[in-house]
């Protein structure tokens, strides 16, 4: 930009008013701030405050300036709230020093699907807080046999694009803690997942139909996979993470359906897996589907103790329903597995439980050193064709 020092006075008065219409511009664009307890909302862990809420989010939403939802210390019980765009601004941020409370009856949001629910957003920034499902209830009724609702996910993004989730700590899902559905350009980081080993369903981050999810720096403990990954997931980044306990990563379960989207461009990257009932796992059904996985990375990983390291199952059949003697569909092709170190709690560290009609290919294992009870775990490969590069332990079994 030229110096206005070396303009003609007209020119330089023209910048000059450039310049002043632009910081106006800057000052109007100031953040508004909406504050769930000046709105009604109690934070007393017992008062309903989801109206307080819902008001906050109509009034962030209808604002043509950016906008902050407060969210104070305390307990703010909710029940199910759904958070609907699109809005009038793309700089919507849910700032949460409190906790949010699920009903402690089960009855009330279980067979809500969400909880939490955000819907056709763009631009929304959830930062800290806690999300307390108090799931508990339903899960020990889930044990018992009894007839339950399904249960409701803490919180869901349904088609939404450029969100953020920072310092945001979930516990005690009812079901699933965070689902990404149909969603671009995602963003989370420093997330905390927190439920008990042996709680059903509670998969701590799922993701599917989107492109562009990154989840960074995170602690998943829980009852099901840590990190799930459906069909349609294109573009996910996933490092720096903790899991355990928990049923590891998943890509899948995939090919349930018989025309179905595929997953590809997966990086997973720098994880710990600790007491985990899998590691890096990909599964599908045992049966015709469209699906595929492909361009898939796992990198830098360190197993602690985990019951199958490095898995990939294509004959996932739950119950012997629907799938017994049929093939897997779902091509599975260009999968990395490198610098992956650790302990197994089974012999059979590596297994490749591939497609009898599409079988895997291009499986690639470098450095990889994986023992049972301080000694050399063991491989087995069924329809899997791959190469190895530097030093593989087990022994290769393509």
């Amino acid at each position: 930009m030229a110096n206005p020092k070396s303009l003609s006075y007209p020119a330089a008065a023209v910048f000059a008013l450039l310049m002043m219409a632009i910081s106006i511009t800057n000052v109007d664009a100031a953040a508004v701030t909406f504050s769930v307890s000046s709105l009604g909302a109690k934070a007393d862990g017992s008062t309903d405050s989801t109206k307080a809420f819902l008001s906050a989010w109509s009034n962030a939403c209808a604002s043509i300036n950016p906008a902050v939802i407060y969210v104070p210390a305390g307990r703010f019980l909710l029940g199910n709230a759904v958070f609907s765009g699109p809005c009038k601004n793309n700089a919507i941020t849910f700032r949460i020093a409190g906790t949010l409370v699920a009903p402690s009856d089960y009855q009330v949001i279980g067979n809500a699907g969400n909880w939490l629910l955000f819907q056709h957003v763009n631009g929304v920034t959830i930062s800290g807080g806690v999300l307390d499902g108090q799931g508990t209830g339903l899960w020990d009724c889930k044990s018992s046999g009894k007839s339950c609702p399904s249960g409701a996910t803490t919180l869901g993004f349904s088609n939404s694009n450029n969100v953020v989730v920072s310092g945001l700590v979930s516990l005690n899902s009812q079901m699933f803690h965070i689902v990404v559905n149909g969603c671009q350009n995602v963003k989370m980081q420093g997330v905390k997942v927190n439920a008990a080993g042996n709680s059903p369903n509670t998969d701590g981050i799922h993701v599917q139909m989107s492109s562009g999810v990154t989840i960074l720096d995170s602690k998943i403990s829980t009852g099901d996979d840590c990190v799930s990954v459906g069909p349609g997931t294109t573009n996910l980044w996933i490092e720096n993470v903790a899991c355990g306990p928990g049923h590891g990563i998943s890509i899948g379960s995939l090919g349930k359906e018989q025309q179905e989207a595929g997953v590809q461009n997966v990086t997973v990257k720098t994880i710990t897996f600790t007491g985990t009932e899998n590691g890096v796992r990909i599964k599908s059904w045992g049966r015709p589907s469209t699906g595929f996985a492909r361009s898939i990375l796992f990198q830098h990983i360190v197993m602690t103790n985990v019951q199958n390291p490095i898995v990939i199952d294509q004959n996932y059949c739950p119950n012997d329903k629907g799938c017994p003697g049929q093939a897997s569909g779902v091509k599975v092709s260009d999968v990395t597995y490198e610098d992956i170190h650790g302990t197994s709690a089974t012999e059979v560290a590596v297994k490749f439980d591939c497609s009898s009609m599409y079988p895997c290919n291009g499986i690639r294992l470098q450095d990889v050193k994986l023992t049972y009870n301080n000694q050399a775990a063991e491989a087995s490969c069924i329809h899997a064709g791959g190469t190895t590069a530097g030093t593989v332990q087990p022994t290769s079994c393509f």
